[in-house]
């Protein structure tokens, strides 16, 4: 009665065996890289991702026997096209973080479409470009859960979720059809667009794997994690840091926005699952855990991201030092791309830890800054902040979250929440659970940490609106 999970995220993908009792074991992971041939440019090789793609399944099932079905959860947005006949990618699979079609995003707002570059639409018609101009060849398009698919079931299946689809800035409101107008301004012919199915549902059988189990769960990354933490119910939020922060609120209805609320946060669909739509909005951090990398790769503070950990906790404070992640601009709730890392209240007395702590304390100023805009549009109360991400390692980092955001913080019992959300809607689907709800009972944190200190969020608002505008032609772009 066990769920095989195929996550196949930024750097690489994960296999592995999620039993009835919600414990996680046969783990894998196979390294798949992007590459960046020029600035702003992210590639990846799909054929490379499906090769592993294929091994962590194999291995995990080496070790598991069968299972009742294999969940899928992925990158969001990155966009592969391939030869329907040949199965084989016609150029690179282009990554989410992309960012060579921001003239395209400019344009189509002027003609009242606002896509973003991060999101698929605008990098399928690069490829069709590319590839087919004419649009004559008969092409297939998929984000990662789509390609993924196609991989498991040897061809046979050309589909993709209902939470992939929403990220794609090509799905119509409704959250189940095309936008067509938008289709016809990017010259994309709907014949390469796969079909959106339901989150949790048997889409076909795995033909690449032994005993060709069915595929009875799909969903990206976050909306994975919002399921495997437990929030099921409107109103529970879940946040993730890893390179970056998504902080996710369950609403249960659509919100009254269409793109971004006032607060910065976007509605995304949590999942689909026949005729109900479950709803959620979306805040952004866009730099986490790549700060802790640049302290031990750039400035060589810390040996190791571990290493944090100890050199922050072996002093109080930060000694008035601040520090604004902002290497990429801000998020959510300013979205300011001109917006730039800020470090403040140096003295001649500031010592390594300091700053060390400052930095993790911003990051988690942050993470309070996208529980409160998420709180502002969706017009719920969060009681207890669940984390997940390589940062919730972090006790330190932890800690000041939880002093920041001014109540407890629940640490995932799974660094990788997204492997539990997709296995659940798997299993949901296959009769390994019978609900969402009992899926997610099967959990409990591995801790939670209540908040110990009241900090000057004042100041830190006041730090945060100092990095902004450093590069101002960035910081008019909007979309």
């Amino acid at each position: 009665m066990s769920v095989l999970v195929v996550d196949v995220g930024t750097s690489g993908v994960r296999g592995a065996i999620v039993r009835p009792d919600g414990s996680v074991g046969h783990l894998y992971h196979r390294e798949v890289l992007p590459s960046s041939p020029a600035p702003s440019f992210v590639e990846f090789d799909p054929l490379e991702m499906a090769r592993a793609v294929l091994d962590v399944a194999h291995l995990a099932l080496g070790g598991a026997g069968t299972v009742e079905a294999v969940g899928i959860a992925n990158q969001r947005a990155s966009t592969v096209l391939w030869d329907r006949a040949t199965g084989k990618p016609v150029g690179p699979g282009i990554g989410w973080q992309d960012l060579r079609t921001v003239g395209t995003c400019l344009a189509l707002r002027e003609q009242g479409f606002r896509i973003a570059p991060n999101e698929s639409a605008t990098k399928l018609a690069m490829l069709l470009d590319l590839a087919d101009p004419l649009r004559e060849r008969d092409l297939c398009f998929g984000t990662v859960d789509t390609w993924t698919v196609w991989t498991l079931t040897k061809g046979a299946v050309h589909v993709i979720d209902a939470t992939n689809a929403g990220i794609t800035g090509l799905l119509h409101t409704d959250g189940r059809t095309w936008n067509q107008p938008l289709l016809e301004a990017l010259r994309i012919p709907e014949r390469v667009l796969p079909t959106v199915v339901d989150s949790t549902g048997v889409v076909g059988l795995a033909l690449a794997l032994p005993g060709t189990p069915p595929i009875g769960g799909i969903a990206g990354d976050q909306q994975a994690s919002l399921i495997g933490q437990g929030c099921v119910r409107p109103g529970r939020a879940k946040a993730t840091f890893g390179t970056g922060g998504m902080l996710d609120l369950c609403t249960g209805s659509r919100p009254d926005f269409d793109r971004r609320g006032p607060a910065g946060t976007f509605p995304i669909l949590a999942w689909r699952q026949g005729d109900d739509l479950v709803w959620g909005v979306e805040a952004v951090m866009l730099s986490a855990g790549t700060c802790v990398e640049w302290m031990r790769d750039d400035l060589g503070l810390i040996g190791t991201v571990a290493e944090s950990d100890e050199v922050a906790a072996s002093v109080p404070d930060a000694g008035g030092v601040m520090f604004v992640p902002a290497f990429m601009g801000l998020g959510t709730p300013d979205w300011d791309f001109g917006a730039r890392g800020t470090l403040l209240g140096l003295t001649r007395g500031s010592t390594r830890a300091e700053v060390v702590r400052a930095v993790l304390e911003g990051v988690a100023w942050r993470g309070a800054d996208l529980l409160v805009a998420a709180e502002a549009d969706s017009g719920y109360h969060v009681d207890v902040l669940r984390i997940d991400g390589g940062m919730t390692a972090n006790e330190v980092f932890v800690q000041a979250l939880a002093d920041a955001a001014e109540r407890p913080v629940a640490v995932a019992s799974v660094a990788e929440a997204t492997t539990l959300g997709a296995a659940f809607l798997a299993g949901v689907a296959s009769g390994v659970w019978s609900d969402l709800e009992e899926a997610s009972s099967t959990q409990r944190p591995r801790r939670t940490v209540e908040p110990r200190r009241h900090l000057d969020r004042d100041r830190w608002l006041a730090a945060r609106e100092r990095s902004r505008r450093q590069v101002p032609e960035l910081s008019t772009l909007e979309f």
